[in-house]
């Protein structure tokens, strides 16, 4: 089989199947936390010792949990196919499946930063917490290297960029309530396959084909993969 680029936009759905809860599962609050004083530039500004443990909590939760079969089947389909990962999630999951090419549009709970000098990027070490008052290498309080609901995506115009060149798109564990990431799916050519891996059909109108599984991704996604090996062996032949 050719290597078709294929590019998997993933959101919350798949790693709440590993027991990783967002704040959209219960109205707003995210593990007891309003979404507003915990992820966004003012919340930052108003109680950095708040933001800090609210993320270190995130972080010890990302490191006890396990990927899925959601997870895995993303990296098996590396086999078959040229595998971009374009995720709304800031854990490690994809990685830890065995992903090897993943673009993270919200950042990553497993890194730092500094707050002028948004380049540099630090890894924290196993176990490793952000503490107030540790510095980061441009001297201002060391912060989560997340997108916070405010700020812009640095990553949208690669994002968009892998998706205008790719073959087929899945698309698992999203709403796609949450833009800007959700207008990705508009730079897909039309010719190529859109699936749609989620329990519920998104509220979102789709001016063009849309093959739906419509459950978890640890049942969709192994279908979804095998309905895209299909189709494009139907296309080689």
């Amino acid at each position: 089989m050719s290597k078709f680029n294929l590019v998997i936009l993933s959101g919350a759905g798949i790693s709440a199947e590993s027991g990783l809860k967002t704040f959209r599962d219960s109205d707003g609050l995210w593990e007891n936390y309003h979404i507003h004083d915990v992820a966004t530039p003012q919340a930052w500004q108003k109680d950095p010792a708040l933001v800090l443990q609210f993320y270190n909590e995130r972080r010890k939760g990302a490191r006890a949990a396990i990927p899925n079969l959601g997870h895995i089947t993303c990296a098996e389909l590396e086999a078959d196919f040229h595998v971009q990962i374009v995720t709304q999630n800031v854990d490690n999951l994809h990685e830890r499946a065995g992903s090897t090419n993943i673009l993270h549009l919200h950042g990553q709970l497993m890194q730092a930063r500094g707050q002028k000098d948004i380049e540099t990027i630090i890894d924290l070490a196993e176990g490793e917490d952000i503490e107030l008052g540790q510095l980061a290498p441009d001297g201002t309080q060391l912060r989560p290297h997340i997108v916070w609901f405010g700020e812009m995506v640095p990553m949208l115009p690669t994002a968009a960029e892998l998706v205008q060149q790719a073959d087929a798109m899945i698309v698992v564990g999203t709403s796609l309530q949450v833009y800007p990431a959700a207008g990705l799916v508009e730079f897909l050519d039309d010719n190529a396959p859109l699936l749609l891996v989620d329990p519920a059909k998104p509220d979102y109108n789709f001016a063009r084909a849309v093959e739906f599984f419509q459950e978890g991704a640890s049942t969709g996604m192994p279908k979804a993969a095998a309905w895209l090996r299909n189709w494009f062996l139907n296309v080689e032949g």
